[in-house]
């Protein structure tokens, strides 16, 4: 199958290597130096799971690589409002673009762009990252890829994504019952987790030991799901006890993607995070104090690293 990677970074280009080695027709989006370092050295992923280089065509314009049966959009969840504006010369009669991004709003940005019909969510478990140009580091994670139809169908194209998915070696592949649920639930995590080694500047080691730290951490998981909730996702009920004790195994030392766009002056996803708990909160009547907090104390971060 034909598959156009929109953002070939760290999970970008990890889930293009992989395709690629299935047997799979895999062109790149990317740009500045390392589209430039894939164009002339092709791509290489340094993996827990092990490594793979592949020469994939590789380009900053999507005109040049036409229809596809699948776009998986993997940029930063800031830039998918730009990237869906860029998406048509990609999009045939039945492509499906799946969203793979922090956060509940992709879906909805990239629906206003092509459609609906045409969108399918997704959610990465996967630690990994641009090393140097050309080279995509994964560190960690599952790998695990979860991906659905947004009214939670099972399609024919869904199932074929399901098979080529499965068949990558390097990938865990699940098919979602319900794409909402997973979104979500991802989405309390990272919220509680980015927010909080953020806002202190700290690893969650040192959030753990802070009797009131942890609570806020808590407390951001538990405002996410009632926010969830209140919009008529089926969270589980164990969601805030289970992602507490994997916060209790992490690496002490782990930080945040957050953390380090706020600490290295690049622009950071707070809008798509906290800054959409809060507005989400407010369209449903429910109260958020502590992700109102942290999007009060990053705000002018954001503002300035904007800049």
């Amino acid at each position: 199958m034909k598959f156009a990677i929109f953002g070939a970074g760290g999970v970008g280009g990890y889930l293009g290597a992989r395709l690629a080695d299935a047997g799979h027709e895999v062109h790149l989006i990317a740009r500045g130096a390392h589209l430039a370092a894939l164009q002339s050295d092709g791509l290489r992923v340094e993996s827990v799971a092990g490594d793979t280089a592949v020469d994939l065509p590789a380009t900053d314009d999507p005109s040049d690589i036409g229809p596809c049966e699948y776009v998986l959009l993997c940029t930063k969840a800031h830039d998918v409002k730009s990237a869906a504006a860029d998406l048509s010369p990609l999009i045939g009669d039945d492509t499906a673009v799946v969203s793979f991004q922090n956060g509940v709003d992709s879906e909805r940005w990239v629906a206003d762009e092509i459609g609906e019909a045409h969108v399918v969510g997704g959610v990465a478990y996967i630690f990994s990252t641009i090393k140097e140009p050309g080279v995509v580091e994964h560190t960690g994670g599952p790998a695990r890829f979860i991906y659905g139809e947004l009214d939670g169908r099972t399609s024919p194209r869904i199932e074929a994504l399901h098979d080529a998915m499965s068949e990558s070696d390097g990938i865990d592949a699940v098919l979602a019952d319900d794409i909402a649920v997973e979104l979500w639930r991802k989405f309390a995590f990272i919220c509680a987790q980015a927010g909080m080694t953020a806002t202190t500047r700290l690893p969650i080691g040192d959030v753990r030991e802070s009797d009131a730290s942890w609570e806020m951490f808590r407390a951001i998981i538990e405002e996410v799901a009632a926010v969830a909730r209140a919009e008529g996702v089926g969270l589980p009920d164990d969601l805030v006890p289970t992602w507490l004790d994997f916060a209790r195994d992490l690496d002490p030392e782990m930080y945040s993607s957050l953390h380090y766009d706020l600490t290295h002056g690049k622009p950071m996803e707070l809008e798509a995070l906290h800054g959409s708990v809060v507005r989400h909160a407010d369209e449903v009547g429910v109260e958020v104090p502590m992700n109102e907090a942290v999007y009060a104390i990053l705000s002018p971060w954001a503002d300035r690293n904007e800049r």
